[in-house]
């Protein structure tokens, strides 16, 4: 006989809300303060909990550090599944619209709010080896990633077949890092859509297979 799942009980609802407050709070102060500059007593009381609560839910400022990469991880890889994952595209066109609505969700996540590349790119890389080499492989994560959408389009032959997938998925990894680091520099510039666009063109029409039809398969 198949199990029926209960749902989670009010207290249990209210214990994982609080878990994640105490994550969403964590990141707010680590990108803020960076992470050496914040205590535990910081990240307690600008959510206004004691000591002991915080302690329920995470051993010490290291480990609630893995699970706010963990949580960032988590939203960018769901901004790449269902319809943006790598072998939904059949055709020219639908790796454009692709490529487009992937550019609105990670625009979203990594520079409409500054402090997610902050934390990434700046603080967390600093605390310990491990942390670091973790984050290297969120670069190798998305690179293989990108190498995925790439084969799908010369395997469907609507990107060009000697295209080198390892390697641009690489340099694609880098355009994207180099175009966060603008926004950080000038979170203003309107020469940000300039740059959005050029990777755009160069992730449509660099790797293009020109005979190749754009409508339907």
């Amino acid at each position: 006989m198949k199990s029926v799942t209960k749902p989670p009980t009010r207290a249990e609802r209210r214990k994982a809300e609080l878990r994640q407050e105490i994550i969403d709070t964590a990141f707010l102060c680590f990108a803020e303060e960076g992470y050496h500059a914040t205590a535990i007593a910081d990240i307690a009381s600008r959510l206004g909990i004691g000591h002991g609560t915080f302690y329920r839910y995470f051993s010490n400022k290291r480990d609630i550090i893995d699970h706010v990469i963990d949580d960032l991880a988590g939203r960018i890889i769901a901004a790449l599944g269902t319809e943006n994952a790598p072998d939904a595209a059949t055709t020219l066109d639908e790796y454009e619209a692709q490529i487009d609505r992937i550019a609105v969700a990670l625009t979203e996540i990594l520079i409409a709010d500054r402090r997610v590349a902050q934390l990434l790119l700046y603080h967390a890389t600093g605390i310990d080896d491990e942390l670091t080499h973790r984050l290297y492989r969120l670069l190798d994560t998305a690179d293989t990633l990108t190498a995925g959408y790439l084969d799908h389009g010369v395997e469907l032959g609507y990107l060009r077949a000697d295209l080198d997938t390892v390697n641009t998925a690489r340099a694609v990894t880098g355009m994207v890092i180099g175009a966060i680091v603008y926004s950080l520099r000038e979170p203003d510039d309107v020469g940000m859509t300039g740059v959005s666009t050029a990777i755009h063109r160069l992730l449509i029409d660099g790797v293009r297979n020109d005979r190749a039809p754009r409508g339907t398969s």
